[in-house]
């Protein structure tokens, strides 16, 4: 590291408007920021560690000691904010515009991150074919006006016109897009369709899954009856044990992979290979009689209950695998196909029994999905799920859970999410210089500052509320009675 002895004159001159005045030399600016004591190539290797090595704090004042920089750990965190400020204030949009001009359209993708309920949300809209981060930025409501406008500033800033729009079945989206994109298709994410439809019938699978598994807890009894034997029964025996333990532990995923019915399926494969053996030898050994009589009357037990959820997996396997569209028909086709099947969905529903709810529910949530299930296969580029922004989402998230330790997103990563996301993106993508972090227009960088240091104070009022009630409320009564008030 080096250190940089800066000297600063001023005019002498007594008749001149600038007397006493300070001057900086031209250069400062490409070196360090005004009032700060490190350099922007110091900051340039702190984001490279926090972004593209997922350093922690700790681990980068670790590496700045060891480089010969004094430095305390506190000053490490408002460099990094530094940091994030600097990098946004850098996005090339003429580069970015000269991207999207080649594309000639634009498809807008958009979604919101919440770590903390009843607080900010983290808006993020995305440009779908060239993967650009548009904009991100949180809002304290999510109320549909609110939501059009930031699309409409987006589109805005475009010069290219967009095309579509993709996101999940949430409301307030649905109307933003309408009122601030009219005429402009907008792709209801199927996954997250899929996955609200099927819910009660995903629940009625968990249920009775939780209705299998009671009955066969005595396998862990008869592995340990064995446990201590080293003949070829008591290997043969743990090695049925472990397929039923192999089965009880393989949860399904919601909405398309129901761990009863595979539990149930793999339960009756090991039942009826016992059964198999038994009728060829004329019986089994006592262990492995056991399990199979415990395998027997479980699956006796529950037998009552698979019937109306395979029945109802039935209809939602072929939902899903019309959607998909393997053979890449048209949007009338699919749109003929899918219509068939909801209407032999409703027409059967009595046949689902126990889940006839459950299927009422599925038809009037593909109802409310209806209009915006079938424009991805009109439109060239348009995606059929908003999965790519969720996993963006996941990305950033993960990043988060490296470099603090916690499980869940920090509150700070939604109060500085518009200066956050872009650092994160455009660090990974290459590190960024010295050069490149020095601002152009330090009143942009200072109205920055000031805006995110007025979100958090928001955050910063509301703890103190929560830690003293009392304090908070008296403190606010005594400048209240202090204020001269209109009569």
């Amino acid at each position: 590291m080096l250190g940089l002895e800066v000297r600063i004159y001023v005019c002498l001159n007594r008749a001149c408007n600038y007397y006493h005045h300070p001057y900086h030399p031209e250069e400062e600016g490409r070196i360090a920021l005004p009032y700060y004591g490190y350099g922007l190539d110091v900051l340039a290797l702190i984001g490279a560690l926090r972004y593209r090595e997922h350093a922690s704090v700790l681990q980068i004042h670790g590496q700045l000691l060891a480089r010969g920089l004094q430095i305390g750990k506190r000053n490490v965190t408002y460099l990094i904010e530094c940091y994030d400020e600097l990098v946004t204030l850098s996005v090339d949009r003429s580069a970015r515009r000269e991207r999207l001009c080649c594309q000639g359209r634009a498809i807008l993708a958009i979604d919101g991150l919440q770590p903390d309920a009843g607080h900010e949300v983290l808006w993020l809209i995305r440009e779908v074919l060239s993967r650009e981060v548009l904009l991100a930025r949180p809002l304290l409501s999510s109320a549909s006006p609110e939501l059009a406008g930031l699309l409409r500033k987006v589109s805005s800033e475009l010069d290219v016109p967009v095309v579509g729009a993709v996101s999940d079945g949430q409301e307030s989206i649905r109307l933003a897009v309408a009122e601030a994109l009219p005429g402009v298709p907008h792709q209801l994410c199927h996954f997250h369709y899929l996955r609200q439809a099927a819910l009660p019938i995903y629940e009625a699978d968990r249920h009775a899954k939780k209705e299998l598994k009671k009955w066969v807890r005595g396998v862990r009894r008869v592995e340990r009856a064995v446990e201590e034997q080293e003949n070829e029964v008591a290997q043969i025996t743990q090695g049925y044990c472990a397929a039923v333990r192999a089965a009880l532990t393989d949860d399904g995923q919601a909405p398309l992979d129901p761990g009863g019915l595979k539990l149930q399926e793999r339960l009756t494969a090991i039942s009826q290979s016992l059964e198999e053996v038994a009728t060829q030898k004329g019986g089994l050994p006592k262990p492995l009689e056991s399990v199979k009589k415990m395998l027997h009357r479980a699956l006796d037990k529950t037998a009552s209950l698979w019937p109306d959820i395979r029945r109802a997996y039935d209809w939602l396997w072929e939902a899903a695998h019309i959607l998909k569209n393997t053979a890449a028909e048209g949007a009338a086709s699919v749109k003929a196909r899918y219509t068939a099947l909801r209407d032999r969905v409703r027409d059967q529903a009595e046949q689902a029994g126990s889940l006839q709810d459950a299927v009422a529910h599925f038809l009037a949530v593909t109802q409310s999905f209806w209009s915006g299930l079938f424009h991805c296969y009109a439109v060239p580029g348009l995606p059929a799920t908003n999965n790519d922004l969720e996993q963006f989402f996941g990305s950033i998230r993960h990043h988060e859970r490296r470099v603090s330790g916690n499980k869940k997103a920090s509150p700070s990563l939604v109060l500085r999410g518009a200066v956050h996301v872009f650092a994160y993106v455009l660090t990974v993508l290459a590190p960024l210089t010295a050069g490149q972090l020095a601002p152009a227009d330090l009143e942009a960088w200072r109205e920055q500052r000031r805006t995110l240091r007025a979100r958090r104070q928001t955050r910063v009022l509301q703890r103190r509320f929560r830690r003293n009630p009392g304090k908070y409320l008296a403190e606010l009564e005594g400048r209240l009675l202090r204020l001269d008030l209109p009569p």
